[in-house]
């Protein structure tokens, strides 16, 4: 990804593992977001692969069609047969992000992009718990828990109130609001 110049990150569980600066579980995969705009540069970096684009948990292969029905490409080793990476397209506009599921949440690229003392680019731990919370796991559970007495009052303030507007009975607002990790309402 040395090659990429369009403004990638690591994202969901491993964003949360660099953030904390340990990898605290195992990880299925390895997931990155791009601007969608930069995915053209992320695909010419990635040419050895072969890229199929996910829709309803199916794969098909890339085409300008598939592409407009999904947000999320997977990336497979021809010779090996074996998935490497899971590449997500996420809407910005200019240097402004915008949460995909909700275009009223909106933040610049400074406070969705963070980077390891390595310059690994990875998603700030609310952008990636947010995302998380739409169908929470037991280790998006544990995700939370581990994360949560990490993160400062701003982090925990803004994430709060992004809950509220997508998920506004969500079971991590009490333990955001309090700053606490119990998360027993589960």
């Amino acid at each position: 990804m040395a090659r990429v110049d369009a403004a990638w990150y690591v994202t969901a569980g491993w964003a949360l593992d660099l953030f904390q600066g340990r990898q605290t579980r195992d990880h299925d995969d390895i997931e990155i977001a791009v601007p969608a705009h930069g995915f053209p540069d992320v695909r010419r970096a990635l040419s050895e692969f072969e890229l199929y684009a996910i829709e309803d948990g199916l794969a098909h292969p890339l085409t300008p069609e598939t592409l407009a029905i999904s947000h999320q490409t997977w990336v497979r080793e021809p010779a090996t047969g074996l998935w490497r990476l899971d590449v997500l397209r996420e809407p910005w506009d200019g240097n402004t992000w915008i949460f995909r599921r909700d275009s009223r949440i909106r933040l610049p690229r400074t406070r969705v992009i963070a980077y390891t003392e390595d310059g690994i680019p990875y998603a700030h731990p609310e952008i990636a718990l947010l995302y998380k919370a739409k169908a929470v796991r037991e280790k998006d559970e544990d995700d939370f828990a581990a994360v949560l007495p990490l993160l400062g009052p701003s982090r925990r303030n803004w994430l709060a109130k992004a809950l509220t507007l997508v998920h506004p009975d969500h079971r991590w607002l009490e333990a955001l609001r309090a700053g606490s990790t119990d998360t027993a309402a589960r």
